[in-house]
């Protein structure tokens, strides 16, 4: 029995030191790919969802206001005029009068995901032929918009996007396990993906996109009925034979659930929408987690009394959390964050598996204090 567990833990920690190999060698082709950005600034329309004013919200806003950009617009739209994170939008933008600044209200919802129901209503009022679409608690730097639209040089790219580090905004050891995860779990999957495959979605972040092809998909309303409608979106702007391109430029992700109930529950409501999206890929990244595998040996191999064998299966999984997070984190995405990264990382790891096992436990998730049922391919319904 020992000796079985003793061959399963080897057997993950191989499965994840080639998967560690793998980041390595798809944060080498991200680096490598880096090119001088055309100068190409076309007029641009950003779309901004608000919901309540969280943490942090004016102090993101204010950098979306001070873009190094030619022209470009502001939308932001919330369930009702009277939304605190409308109250705060307005706010910031009478600081700048000179930014093109707009504000709109669904109303009663159309759809299941009120995040779309916005977009369809800003996109509708967009002025713009790219569309910029970003969540409310990210902040950018100065020349985020330049970034943001140099791959539409290219008259091939149908959408873009922007990997992310994770930022503690109130700092926390919750929040901070879940940046690491950002910053690291999250680019990592992505460096793969792209260096496999090439871009086929976008993140929710930062996705920008054609209005034409926004159009030839059927809308945004067509996103209503999904969980993760960024990895939809960038996949039907695949579909139709665009280019979806990954930006070199990364911003800011602020993560404001500083308790620990709030990032358990967002992080599993993550990893289930991931289990239904991609269903197969999922399955497989039991695989690419070390720590529990690590912990593992090391149990059955102090049980076996070989200690000093179970701390070389120990630390062989810590190494290979410490090269993805140096990969990914610090030289991709430029996390400064040291103990986020390299103290961090590892538990985050262990913690990564565990959210992956309870995505299999149920199907339904908590978004905005309400419970929906996932369905396949993503697709949600409210919960009975």
């Amino acid at each position: 029995m020992l000796l079985a567990l003793l061959g399963i833990g080897i057997f993950g920690l191989i499965t994840s030191t080639v998967f560690a190999g793998m980041v390595l060698a798809g944060a080498r082709h991200h680096l490598r790919s880096r090119e001088a950005q055309p100068e190409f600034a076309p007029p641009l329309t950003l779309l901004k969802p608000v919901h309540g004013a969280e943490p942090g919200l004016e102090a993101n806003l204010t950098t979306f206001f001070e873009q190094d950009y030619p022209e470009y617009e502001l939308l932001f739209c919330a369930r009702t005029e009277a939304d605190p994170g409308l109250a705060v939008a307005r706010r910031v933008a009478a600081r700048y009068p000179h930014i093109q600044a707009r504000f709109f209200a669904t109303g009663q919802l159309r759809y299941i995901n009120a995040k779309v129901h916005s977009l369809e209503v800003m996109t509708e009022a967009a002025r713009h032929p790219i569309l910029v679409i970003s969540d409310s608690d990210v902040r950018v730097a100065r020349d985020y918009l330049r970034a943001v639209a140099a791959p539409f040089a290219d008259s091939n790219v149908g959408a873009m996007t922007c990997l992310y580090r994770g930022v503690a905004a109130e700092g926390g050891l919750w929040a901070r396990l879940e940046a690491a995860g950002m910053s690291v779990e999250m680019t990592a999957g992505v460096l793969v993906a792209n260096m496999l495959e090439g871009m086929q979605f976008v993140l929710g972040p930062t996705m920008a996109v054609r209005r034409d092809c926004v159009d030839a998909m059927g809308g945004m309303g067509m996103l209503g009925d999904y969980c993760a409608d960024d990895y939809i979106l960038g996949n039907e702007v695949f579909k139709q034979g665009w280019k979806v391109a990954l930006s070199h430029h990364a911003i800011d992700h602020m993560v404001i659930n500083s308790s620990m109930a709030d990032s358990l529950k967002h992080q599993v409501r993550w990893m289930k929408s991931t289990r239904f999206s991609r269903p197969k890929g999922h399955f497989g990244t039991a695989l690419t987690f070390s720590m529990p595998f690590a912990l593992l040996a090391l149990g059955a191999a102090l049980a076996m009394g070989r200690p000093v064998l179970g701390v070389v299966f120990f630390a062989w999984g810590v190494v290979t959390r410490w090269a993805i997070a140096w990969a990914a984190g610090r030289k991709v995405v430029c996390d400064r964050s040291w103990f986020g990264l390299y103290a961090l990382y590892p538990i985050r790891d262990l913690m990564g598996f565990g959210f992956w096992a309870a995505s299999y436990f149920s199907s339904e998730i908590v978004w905005r204090d309400k419970v929906y049922e996932l369905l396949p391919r993503g697709k949600m319904r409210a919960a009975r």
